[in-house]
């Protein structure tokens, strides 16, 4: 008889605390790239949001409300705002008067960029990561100033306390908005149906990610101890000629890694995109030099529906697989695709030599615990998410799927559920991070 659930996140928490011990004794590292970033965490609250609407667009109509592409002024930024919340939906826009913003409301320091949240979270389980950092700016050094983060400079590991500043910082302002909460104008009310959070990005650095070759070199030298490399943040990039370039080398890098370390993963985690074009250009050369593919539901429905037209219901978990099975013969991914979501992680694929079902629960307990607590979950604090139920439409999804033939092409697991998460900023990286334990 198989296992409960239950019984199998109690065994995965365990297993998961073997494995960190494991991997340093035998000085293992994930490597983790590419960009970093210093965010600046909003003290939202739709009562300033209100405020600021009363205030500024005073006789206008929520239901008309737009998002722009690039906020240049108050009503830009309110406009975009609602927009987010009004639906429920997280996403990216650029910022170009970042002081309207900061004139809105009261931020106070976090770190931004998949990779280095992954090593983050990480690092509070006593799990060592190298990272590539674009913006290496004192306040984003001083955030992964860990034992164990390590950075590469003069060919040599050490941590980001001992770096020298050598490119300009970049702001990502991060609004955390709550479901049940309600945005008025006049006499119009409209409640959040799902808690999400919207990224404003002023660009500098990461327009182009500047690579480094002293992190490609550490890790094609040291191959047999990197027993997975990240892949992500080429969403930034919208000069494609710069964005081929990028990927030319990291293809370059790839096949240099896995020449020296055959079972190593290549990890690609996905992202929201401003431009089709960019986006196509990443699907098309970067995909099938990777063996997993990891994103949220909005980043699969966006691929599946939006950029090539399928007729795909993503809310469907069967209808899900099947986008995603055209995905994969489309882009030719080596192994499978990852799909994370807040009631389920799923993987569809060819059998992996990791136990990916394990990978699937690590990484869902740590993005569970960043949910609840609002930072990087210690290892008291993941092990509390064990408490919590399990998610009914996880639950469901899963019962789907044992009643259909899949064998071990598609690992579901039902994720523990939080239906008001004090933050949502950095869930997905906390999972990339938790899952790459599996490899």
């Amino acid at each position: 008889m198989e296992k409960s659930f239950t019984e199998k996140y109690a065994g995965a928490f365990q297993s998961l605390e073997q494995n960190i011990a494991k991997r340093r004794s035998n000085h293992v590292l994930t490597a983790m790239g590419f960009t970093s970033n210093l965010d600046l965490l909003c003290d939202f609250s739709t009562s300033r949001l209100n405020s600021l609407l009363d205030e500024f667009l005073s006789g206008e109509h929520l239901s008309e409300f737009k998002s722009v592409s690039c906020i240049h002024s108050m009503e830009d930024l309110l406009h975009t705002i609602c927009y987010f919340c009004m639906n429920g939906i997280g996403g990216e826009v650029d910022v170009e008067n970042t002081e309207i913003i900061r004139q809105a409301f009261h931020f106070k320091n976090g770190m931004g960029g998949t990779a280095v949240q992954a090593a983050l979270a990480l690092s509070e389980l006593g799990a060592e990561s190298l990272v590539h950092l674009t913006d290496d700016s004192k306040e984003v050094c001083a955030l992964l100033d860990t034992s164990n983060i390590f950075v590469v400079n003069h060919d040599i590991l050490t941590h980001t306390g001992n770096l020298q500043q050598t490119h300009e910082q970049e702001l990502h302002f991060i609004i955390q908005f709550r479901k049940g909460e309600v945005i008025r104008l006049g006499s119009e009310e409209v409640t959040i149906p799902t808690s999400n959070r919207l990224i404003l990005t002023k660009n500098t650095v990461n327009k182009t990610v500047p690579l480094s070759e002293e992190y490609f070199g550490w890790i094609e030298r040291n191959a047999k101890r990197v027993s997975s490399i990240v892949l992500s943040s080429f969403n930034c990039i919208l000069e494609p000629e710069i964005l081929l370039n990028r990927i030319h080398r990291v293809q370059q890098h790839v096949q240099q890694y896995k020449a020296s370390n055959s079972s190593g993963i290549v990890y690609y985690e996905d992202a929201h995109y401003h431009d089709k074009i960019v986006r196509r250009m990443v699907l098309d050369n970067l995909y099938p030099c990777v063996d997993i593919v990891g994103m949220n539901e909005e980043e699969l429905r966006y691929t599946l529906d939006q950029m090539y037209s399928l007729n795909i219901d993503t809310d469907n978990i069967l209808d899900c697989i099947e986008g995603i099975h055209i995905l994969l013969n489309k882009f030719r991914i080596q192994k499978g695709i990852i799909v994370h979501t807040k009631d389920y992680a799923m993987y569809v694929g060819r059998p992996l030599g990791a136990d990916i079902e394990s990978g699937l629960m690590y990484g869902n307990i740590l993005a569970t615990a960043k949910a609840k607590n609002g930072w990087y979950g210690t290892p008291e604090q993941v092990k509390a998410v064990l408490g919590l139920e399990m998610s009914a439409k996880g639950l469901e999804n899963r019962a789907v799927i044992e009643k259909n033939t899949y064998n071990e092409e598609v690992v579901l697991v039902p994720s523990r559920y939080i239906d008001k998460p004090k933050y949502t900023i950095g869930l997905g990286d906390s999972f990339v991070g938790g899952l790459q334990m599996c490899f």
